[in-house]
Order: structure tokens, then C-alpha cells, then sequence
């Protein structure tokens, strides 16, 4: 896509799932990567998908010593910042701890805030135009039993999107969210057959969507095609909104 070949692209989340479908394509595209994730066997893995153009980070997304190994890495360029990584701790609203809650916050919430705002503070110092891009969901948009705290960090993650979004928009830096329906990921598909047909059957397109189609709205909103657009939320969800 346009302009994705000269690009600095960091992606949490980025070692399974959407991140690592996300970062095949922005790759396939000729973008640096910089991935980042949790200590997993995976990085062996990631190396030999990308054995160019790509720097691993282990990181913990809410701990403060490995945000300041992102930040260094962020200090050396940062075109495009992609807030992928997420975390579920599914419980009713009176079975649902406090540990529980705040987790999801910290990971979904907190550190989209907190990565967003050293990235768009070198992008801003060095006057240069950016891109931040983050992961909500369409239970954002109609709630979803047993998931509270997941659902209010993704409503809040397109409201900051849009906040973000007016505040940036003088300095050439551009805001969005991806909100993917129900989509075919490892975990996903190792559910029941029945669980799969039902999710199926909510859109409709009358299936589910693949990781790599949350790549590719990830990689068009990153790209110069989208120059235009900013503070809005895509929803990816073969329809699911609609009802």
C-alpha cells in the first residue's frame, strides 16, 4: 500500500493472533518492524518469519521498566504505533474481583494510553507526521454477558481515539481504532464446532473473519490511502453491528 515501505511500524500483541497476521502484512509491505509481546518461546518463531527489517521486544505492556525499553526503541523512529494487545478475565458483574478488573484495564486501557502518549510526543518533537491505530471491538458498541471490564476498555479506547485524534490533528499525526467482530483466530478455532456455526450465523456474511483481514484495515488506515482519515473507528465484523 502507499507509503507502507518507508515506515516504522510498532505492534504489541504482535507474537500470535491479529498482531503477528498484522505484522505479516505490514512486513509483505516493506515496513520496519518492531514487535513486541510478552517472554514467549514464539521469538525464535518471529526471527525466522522476519529475518529482516524486524527488532523483538519482550515486554509487559503495563510494567514501567519495559516501557522504557519501548520508548528507547521509539526514540530511534516511530511512524506507526499499533495498540494490539489485549487481554480477557471474563466473570458476571457480582462474580467479576477487583483483580480481574483492573488487569483488563491496565492491559486494554492504560497502556494504549501510555504508549500513545511517548509516541506521539517523539512523533510531534521530531515534526513528523504518525500514525497510532487501536484495538477496540464491536461488544464495545452493544455490550457482551460476563465482560464488563472488557467491554468498558474498548468503549473508552474509541472515545480517547477521537480525543486523541482532535488534539493531533495540528501536528499531522492521525488516530484510529479497528473494531474486528468475531474473527478466526488459534484460540477461536479450537472452539466447538457449534460455538463457531452460532458466531457464524450472528453476521451478516454468515461467517467469521480472518486475522489477516484485521492486518489489511490496520495496514490501510496506516497508509498514505488514508491520509484523510482520522478519529473514526472500523468496524471489521462481517456486519455483526447491524444486528
Amino acid at each position: 500500500m502507499n507509503g507502507l515501505n518507508t515506515k516504522r511500524v510498532f505492534i504489541t500483541g504482535a507474537a500470535s493472533g491479529i498482531g503477528r497476521a498484522t505484522a505479516r502484512r505490514f512486513y509483505s509491505e516493506g515496513s520496519e518492524l518492531v514487535l513486541i509481546d510478552m517472554p514467549s518461546l514464539k521469538e525464535s518463531e518471529l526471527e525466522s518469519e522476519f529475518p529482516e527489517r524486524m527488532t523483538y521486544i519482550q515486554a509487559n505492556v503495563t510494567n514501567s521498566e519495559d516501557i522504557k525499553k519501548i520508548e528507547a526503541q521509539m526514540n530511534q523512529g516511530v511512524d506507526v504505533l499499533i495498540n494490539n494487545a489485549g487481554i480477557t478475565r471474563d466473570a458476571t458483574l457480582h462474580k467479576m474481583t477487583d483483580e480481574q478488573f483492573d488487569s483488563v484495564i491496565d492491559v486494554n486501557l492504560k497502556a494504549v494510553w501510555k504508549l500513545s502518549q511517548i509516541a506521539t510526543k517523539i512523533m510531534k518533537d521530531n515534526a513528523k507526521p504518525g500514525v497510532v491505530l487501536n484495538a477496540a471491538s464491536v461488544v464495545a458498541h452493544y455490550g457482551n454477558f460476563g465482560q464488563s471490564n472488557y467491554v468498558a476498555t474498548k468503549a473508552a479506547v474509541i472515545g480517547m481515539t477521537k480525543t486523541m485524534a482532535k488534539e493531533l490533528g495540528k501536528y499531522a499525526i492521525r488516530v484510529n481504532a479497528v473494531a474486528p467482530g468475531f474473527i478466526g483466530t488459534d484460540m477461536v478455532r479450537k472452539m466447538p464446532e457449534k460455538v463457531i456455526e452460532m458466531m457464524e450465523g450472528k453476521a451478516p456474511l454468515k461467517r467469521i473473519g480472518e486475522p489477516e483481514e484485521i492486518g489489511a484495515a490496520y495496514a490501510f488506515l496506516a497508509s498514505d490511502d488514508a491520509r484523510f482519515i482520522t478519529g473514526t473507528c472500523l468496524n471489521v465484523d462481517g456486519g455483526l453491528v447491524l444486528g
